[in-house]
């Protein structure tokens, strides 16, 4: 499994949601179940996949999926 699949399947399996679904209107505040405790599990998720740690403004910043290939990449997650 390439590293946008391991994200593709974080996204999936947090939200519930198809691979459809995911694209750039795929963002906090307009999907239903993400939501503060989501926000967080989907941050140790992606920590846990990636082996990294992300910085708090990073956590507050996350707020899209295309947002967050972003923020991956700038801690050298090739997606």
């Amino acid at each position: 499994m390439n590293n946008m699949e391991k994200y593709q399947k974080i996204f999936m399996e947090i939200f519930e949601v198809s691979a459809d679904a995911l694209d750039d209107s795929f963002v906090f505040g307009e999907v239903e179940k993400w939501d503060s405790l989501a926000h967080m599990t989907l941050i140790a998720e992606l920590e846990d996949a990636f082996e990294i740690m992300f910085e708090t403004e990073d956590i507050v910043t996350f707020h899209s999926y295309e947002n967050g290939i972003n923020i991956l990449k700038r801690y050298g997650v090739e997606l």
